[in-house]
């Protein structure tokens, strides 16, 4: 069984694209937000109750919207649709815009991965580098079900999460699959007042992002999509900073 969700919607093209090559490869089972969830990060629904509606979206695929966030969606298809089941795969996507980088933190696509790697499943979050809803998915679509077969035929081991980022050219322009670690970059953040009709203040986040990497480092997301490679990342919910426990020991004698 492969499930797959989405932080952009049930009915975005994203996740039509997703479907359509993941179907490939066996059964499949959609849960995925009715409205669009981005930045919802790892965000779980605690105040109201969730609701499951199945849709016919996808032909010849048991497919439910769901009223809460994507890594709601992971949670109900885990413990309420498929809790007698065991489920092979989680696929996150198709994203309209890259999460490399800081992205996976603030990303509902990676978190809704995440989730189900946490529940040590194996999962892929896709995301493709163009905003537009209708962005072309076709030239990612063929790798994408390269990286699906591949993972199928070799479960993944310890890491149970990749984030695969999809350069926005034709096909013949991706010069390949390049795996690398996370970019070091952030987000420089503008807020823009206005005032609304009732002429109440509000503020609306903008920004741009800014790498941190040398141009000389090859070994990061950043410098791959900016290549025209697709990064894969091998991922995980473990923020503990190693190299920095050892500095830390002095605090045990205080």
């Amino acid at each position: 069984m492969i499930l797959i969700t989405n932080d952009d919607g049930i009915v975005a093209p994203g996740i039509k694209a997703l479907v359509e090559v993941a179907s490939k490869f066996g059964e499949v089972l959609v849960v995925a937000p009715d409205s669009p969830q981005s930045g919802q990060g790892h965000a779980i629904t605690l105040n109201q109750p969730l609701k499951l509606r199945k849709v016919n979206l996808f032909s010849g695929i048991d497919a439910y919207e769901c009223s809460g966030t994507p890594v709601d969606c992971v949670k109900l298809a885990k413990n309420v649709l498929l809790k007698n089941k065991k489920i092979d795969l989680c696929l996150s996507g198709i994203n309209h815009g890259a999460n490399s980088s800081i992205n996976i933190i603030y990303s509902g696509t990676m978190s809704a991965a995440m989730e189900a790697s946490i529940e040590k499943i194996d999962s892929i979050g896709f995301s493709l580098l163009n905003y537009s809803f209708d962005a072309d998915f076709e030239p990612a679509k063929f790798y994408i079900e390269k990286i699906i077969q591949s993972v199928l035929a070799n479960p993944l081991k310890s890491c149970k999460l990749l984030n695969v980022n999809i350069p926005a050219c034709s096909q013949q322009e991706i010069k390949g699959i390049k795996v690398c670690r996370q970019g070091d970059g952030t987000w420089v953040e503008e807020f823009q007042e206005g005032t609304d009709p009732r002429g109440e203040k509000y503020y609306w986040l903008t920004g741009k992002f800014v790498s941190y990497e040398s141009p000389e480092d090859t070994e990061n997301d950043i410098w791959a999509l900016k290549n025209n490679f697709i990064s894969v990342v091998p991922s995980g919910h473990d923020l503990t900073h190693y190299t920095e426990l050892n500095n830390f020991k002095y605090m045990e004698n205080l």
